[in-house]
């Protein structure tokens, strides 16, 4: 399983808005996409004004599948409610009790 974290500073008091976006408009998008599992939205609860946003997929390649073709103009929808250009870092998954992986083990 592979990961992206988009971590964005929004426009003072506009997270809530960017969290209603994330839900009404990019999740149905998401939920389209090859590959995609979940979406976990986290709001800061010292900077009111941070979100992070991880989305989770069965293949890195499924993931910059959905960076290359629909992150763009998903990045452009939310751009209005941001105060800097979102960060977006990739993992791979290396344990999950919701999602059932298990730590990999050293040989």
């Amino acid at each position: 399983m592979f990961t992206r974290t988009v971590e964005v500073t929004t426009k003072p008091g506009k997270a809530k808005d960017l969290s209603n976006t994330i839900n009404d408009k990019v999740l149905p998008i998401l939920k389209k996409q090859t590959g995609f599992v979940d979406e976990t939205v986290l709001a800061s609860d010292t900077d009111t004004d941070r979100v992070l946003a991880i989305s989770f997929w069965n293949t890195k390649e499924d993931a910059e599948r959905y960076q290359k073709e629909q992150y763009p103009a998903i990045q452009e929808m939310i751009r209005p409610l941001l105060d800097a250009d979102p960060v977006v870092r990739t993992f791979n998954v290396d344990s999950s009790t919701t999602h059932k992986i298990a730590a990999s083990k050293a040989a």
